[in-house]
């Protein structure tokens, strides 16, 4: 069915109301387009207060979606075991065949380097260098874990699942398309599309996607693949701290 958003709330902001009035699907990009400029100002600040700016971009990351969850559709059920699982695996997918890919090449193309429409080969970033490997380091690592598993996967799941894969479906109206509508140039053409926001893992950011689209056409739950999303991420950065396999930070 087409979204149904919850009115039983107190009235939107006139400005608000405007913004989803001229683009019934802004609940579900503005949220993430949010966090992506706010992710940019990190890099305004001295890296001895990453972890303010962290806590910040946490705080109105949060700020900048909630304030459209009344106009969110239905995000359906948790499905704790189905997102355990589903998010075990896609962890160890990614670090799996991130592996796997290194050092094969296509001619003179390394399949596991940067995605071709970028500059440059993938610089690992070892937080130690920074902050040393006291309070400061966990400090700074915790803030970091803790933003890629409560905001990340509720902007990038709103977006990703909620709005493009829809999109490649009907672009003029996707809030008219059924949630979780299956479509193959939905689900292979935003696998795809992935890759633009992981150059450095293209690869895996293809098999991983595609896992969590057949799961959300699966169990058309958003809340189950932003669980899903938070376990991946949890998972993979403490993989990376306990193994020091530093360029998945």
């Amino acid at each position: 069915m087409a979204d149904t958003p919850n009115t039983s709330q107190r009235p939107d902001p006139p400005w608000l109301a405007g913004v989803v009035k001229a683009e019934p699907s802004a609940p579900l990009i503005v949220p993430y387009m949010a966090y992506l400029v706010l992710l940019a100002f990190n890099d305004a600040f001295p890296t001895k207060l990453l972890p303010v700016a962290i806590v910040l971009h946490i705080i109105l990351g949060f700020w900048a979606a909630l304030m459209f969850r009344r106009h969110w559709p239905a995000m359906g059920d948790w499905r704790w075991p189905i997102a355990l699982v589903g998010g075990l695996v896609a962890a160890f997918l990614w670090v799996a065949g991130q592996h796997a890919l290194d050092g094969l090449t296509i001619g003179n193309y390394d399949l596991g380097g940067r995605l071709p429409l970028y500059p440059g080969v993938p610089e690992p970033y070892d937080p130690r260098d920074d902050f040393g490997t006291g309070s400061l380091f966990w400090l700074y690592a915790v803030l970091k874990i803790t933003r890629a598993c409560t905001i990340v996967p509720l902007v990038e799941e709103l977006f990703w699942r909620g709005f493009i894969l829809r999109a490649f479906i009907r672009w003029r109206r996707p809030e008219e398309v059924p949630w979780g509508r299956f479509a193959w140039k939905a689900m292979i053409g935003s696998a795809l599309l992935s890759t633009i926001q992981h150059p450095d893992n293209w690869g895996v950011s293809i098999g991983c996607w595609l896992l969590f689209n057949a799961m959300f056409y699966w169990t058309k739950s958003l809340k189950c693949l932003i669980l899903t999303h938070a376990i991946t991420n949890l998972a993979l950065y403490s993989y990376v701290i306990r193994a020091g396999d530093w360029r998945f930070w």
